[in-house]
């Protein structure tokens, strides 16, 4: 508007296409957001029309007129804000060449249920349902006040056509056209009127687009909030990935080259059993099925290492207790978990245990370690305390970071306290909903 060639420019006349495709639309939305919006008008006329009517009397009514229009709206509000905040993002484009991106997410699952669990619950969704009921309601006041100045000066234009063909004297406002005179002058008045038509109706549609932005466009929040959760989703896809990785080289470990490990060691004992006492090839068979048999215990260690077997088929604290039986210095094991946790919670806790109690047993001469379960109000909490001499610090390469960081990949988080002299404690939390 501020542009000195704005008038002969094709704004004004996208302003004015603007503005008419926005008297279409509120002529189909009105309809729809007038059947929703009975009950509370209903409602208002229950309130305002009672007489001497005491108000206790029609108390009952309004709340329920009021009650029932919440419930329509909020059911089938969504069902007509979303198409047409989308057509109002589209025709945004006549007066506004800035992109309009839409603050919703975008859905993971297909179906109905995925569809209104995620569009029923989403802030960019009720403010689209409020700028329909602004478009039905607002609107046709602001157009109407507005539209009011060109049909003025569309009267003035017109005042000595009117006056000619014998309409008799008129009044506009506070004066009186009587005569051809005074309606040259009128039509004088309009006619330098006649530019600010454009600039109005420019300014109409630039507020009408600057709310329709405000409500339909996607915020900076929003955006940054969509980007933590897109990383969050790819974040838990990759522990997701990683973990059946684990699980394919455990599995592939175990039915091949295990199985064929030991079936190397029984060929090899089969072998020295046949061998005469003095032959010259019994130490270096004996040896080979020493290292054989050595390999299979360091394979089957491996093994153990990737994914515990116990962990799949008997739950958390059955391999935390296998953990306890094998580690160096002494473990009590206290708490008891009702039902099996999700397979990740399982994996995650358990390496924080496994990784918590070598590294007691390397560096804290610690005579002793407790280790407590526990799943209440939908989180799951493991301790893990011993009575070395702590100093535990995850910038030493303890693999405390990457615990930290394989917890935050849940959901989940660690809390550490070892001051110098002991002793140590190592808490983990973890979001566990039934």
């Amino acid at each position: 508007m501020r542009h000195r060639r704005f008038l002969i420019g094709v704004w004004p006349w996208r302003s004015l296409g603007y503005l008419l495709t926005t008297a279409l639309v509120v002529a189909a939305v009105g309809v729809p957001c007038l059947i929703l919006g009975m009950p509370w008008l209903f409602a208002l006329h229950r309130l305002t029309s009672g007489g001497f009517q005491p108000i206790e009397n029609r108390l009952g009514v309004v709340l329920f007129g009021t009650l029932v229009g919440a419930v329509l709206i909020t059911v089938c509000g969504p069902l007509i804000g979303l198409p047409v905040a989308a057509l109002e993002r589209r025709r945004l484009r006549l007066i506004d060449t800035r992109p309009v991106e839409s603050g919703h997410v975008q859905l993971r699952e297909p179906g109905p249920w995925p569809w209104l669990r995620t569009r029923y619950t989403e802030a960019a969704t009720w403010r689209e349902v409020g700028y329909t009921f602004l478009l039905a309601t607002a609107a046709p006041l602001l157009y109407g006040a507005v539209l009011f100045v060109p049909l003025l000066i569309l009267t003035l234009l017109a005042a000595p056509f009117l006056v000619a063909d014998g309409g008799g004297p008129f009044a506009i406002g506070r004066f009186t056209i009587d005569s051809a005179a005074s309606a040259r002058w009128c039509s004088l008045i309009g006619l330098l009127l006649l530019p600010v038509v454009p600039y109005l109706l420019a300014l109409l549609a630039g507020a009408h687009g600057a709310v329709a932005r405000l409500l339909l466009h996607r915020g900076g929040d929003e955006r940054l909030r969509a980007e933590l959760v897109e990383v969050a989703h790819s974040r838990a896809r990759l522990v997701d990935s990683f973990e059946s990785e684990r699980r394919r080289i455990e599995r592939d470990l175990h039915d091949g080259a295990q199985q064929r490990l030991v079936s190397l060691t029984l060929q090899l004992g089969l072998a020295r059993l046949d061998l005469p006492a003095d032959s010259p090839a019994v130490a270096p068979l004996a040896t080979a099925h020493e290292q054989a048999k050595q390999a299979m215990a360091e394979l089957r260690e491996i093994i153990h290492g990737i994914h515990p077997q116990i962990l799949t088929e008997r739950g958390l604290p059955a391999a935390v207790a296998e953990l306890a039986d094998r580690c160096p210095i002494p473990v009590t094991v206290q708490g008891d978990l009702s039902g099996r946790l999700p397979g990740h919670l399982e994996a995650a806790a358990y390496f924080v245990v496994a990784e918590a109690l070598t590294n007691a047993a390397r560096h804290s001469a610690a005579t002793g370690v407790r280790v407590d379960l526990d799943r209440q109000d939908g989180q799951l909490t493991v301790r893990i305390s011993d009575d070395g001499h702590g100093g535990a610090d995850p910038a030493h390469g303890t693999g405390l970071t990457g615990l930290a960081d394989r917890l935050a990949a849940v959901g989940g988080r660690m809390l550490l306290s070892s001051p110098s002299g002991g002793p140590t404690l190592l808490q983990v939390e973890l979001p566990c909903p039934r």
